[in-house]
Order: C-alpha cells, then structure tokens, then sequence
C-alpha cells in the first residue's frame, strides 16, 4: 500500500494515543489494504469528480486523532462515557468506537456526498464486523454493542441527525475541527471558475490552525486562528453548528480569531 509521509506522521500519532487492544486495532486498520483503497477512493471522488475537498486517508485519521485527542482530555477529567455509564462497555470499548468510526466515518463519500453519512453506514458495517470479529472472538455480546455505537458515529458525524452517546459526539466535533487550509489547497489548485459552495472552500483555506488543548472551564479548549475574517464563514456556518448539536457541548470552550488579534469567544 502506498501512503503519504502525512498519512503515516499521522498514524503514529494515533497510535501513540493508544495502548493495549486499542492500538492493536489501529495496527490492524492501518495496514488494512481495504481500508486503504476506499480511503484513496473516496478522495478521488470527492476532489476529482466532485471538487470537494478532502474527503480521504488523511482526512480520516485527522478526525480520528482530534476525536482521541478529545477523548483523552474528558478521560483525564474523570468524565465517564456513555458505554461505561450505562454499565454496556469499558474505557477501552469506548476508545476503540471511537477509532473505528473516525476511521470510516467519510467511507460513503465513494459513491455520491449527497447523505453520505448514510452509505457510509452500510459501507462500513461489514467491515466493522470483520474488526471486531478479528478482536472480540469470543465476547459476542460486546461485538453487538460497539457495533452499534460506532454506525452512531458515523451516522451522525453531518449533525443532519441527533445523537446521544458522547462516543459519537467526538467523532461529530473531530471531523468538525479539520479544517486548516491544507484541506482545501487540492480543490483551489484545481478549480476552473467560481461556482456555488466556493465559500466553503475559500474559507477554509484561511484557517491557519485549529488547536484542541486542556480547556480553563471545561475539559476541552477549542483554539481556531484565521489569516482572515473569512475564515469566521467556517467557523460559524461548519464547526460552530457541530458542537452545538453535539452531545459533548458541555465539555467544549470554543474560541476563533484572526492571528495577532482578540480571540472571539463562542461558547
């Protein structure tokens, strides 16, 4: 399999949040030749086809490590997750949901953007099955439940749909805070004209950097810094309106400004 410097960099960063079954999985999705296809897939579809913008291999595992870097932060603040306070998993089960959906949640974006999030459910089902089958042989009730947590995740990582879990709620925000320029520099490089949804496009690209750091009041501090005030376009109308619908709202400081100026406070 052939994968860019970023994507690596950003697999061992990844896995560098993990331990024990967690990371196993991780080994196992990263080297997953399937996995791998449908990730380049996607990106085909989405820049060359649909003129979208990442939509692919490194898209994914930047949703899965802004998800896991958020989980690490409520974990460290004792905040205890859905799977655990309805007695139906562990800490670990938790993570691992978690990491299996960031990783496939864009999966549908092979066929059309267009609820994509919904064939992304069915194209993720069997090989979630194959997953948890290779690392839940003989607990089969689990490989039920986290099943079902994970298509959560992916369901609901548009916010065209409420969810519940907070599970799902940091694969929703992950996807969320990727939004630094680089994702849009393919789909700029290769526009012919303006055309409707620019915006989005253009915007993103003055987002500098998103940071997520240990929060003052709350768990998570999310930091946006913009080269300008188009960027706010993303900030309000993309990432604000996630967090909002989001299940972990309440753990989220969410702060957006120009470089070198006051940072705007949103929640």
């Amino acid at each position: 399999m052939k994968k860019s410097v970023k994507q690596k960099n950003l697999e061992k960063e990844i896995m560098h949040k993990l331990d024990g079954k967690s990371l196993e999985i991780a080994k196992y999705v990263f080297e997953d030749e399937e996995i791998q296809t449908i990730h380049d897939y996607a990106n085909v579809v989405s820049i060359k086809r649909l003129g979208f913008n990442d939509h692919g291999p490194v898209h994914m595992r930047k949703t899965a490590l802004n998800s896991l870097t958020m989980f690490g932060l409520l974990a460290e603040n004792k905040i205890r997750f859905s799977l655990e306070t309805e007695g139906m998993g562990t800490l670990e089960d938790s993570k691992i949901a978690v990491l299996i959906a960031s990783i496939l949640h864009d999966i549908g974006m092979t066929i059309t953007r267009a609820d994509h999030e919904f064939l992304s459910v069915a194209l993720a089902s069997p090989i979630i099955d194959r997953i948890l089958n290779e690392f839940y042989q003989d607990i089969i009730p689990q490989r039920y439940i986290l099943k079902s947590i994970i298509l959560e995740g992916i369901f609901g990582h548009m916010a065209s749909k409420q969810i519940h879990s907070l599970e799902a709620g940091l694969v929703l925000i992950g996807d969320g805070c990727d939004m630094e320029k680089g994702r849009s520099r393919i789909p700029i490089l290769l526009s012919n004209g303006a055309k409707v949804g620019d915006i989005h496009k253009y915007s993103a690209n003055s987002i500098e950097k998103v940071f997520i750091l240990a929060g003052k009041s709350k768990p998570i501090r999310i930091e946006v810094k913009m080269n300008s005030n188009v960027g706010f376009f993303q900030v309000e109308e993309v990432l604000y309106p996630k967090i909002n619908s989001s299940s972990i709202k309440n753990y989220i400081e969410l702060y957006a400004g120009v470089i070198d100026e006051d940072l705007k406070k949103y929640l």
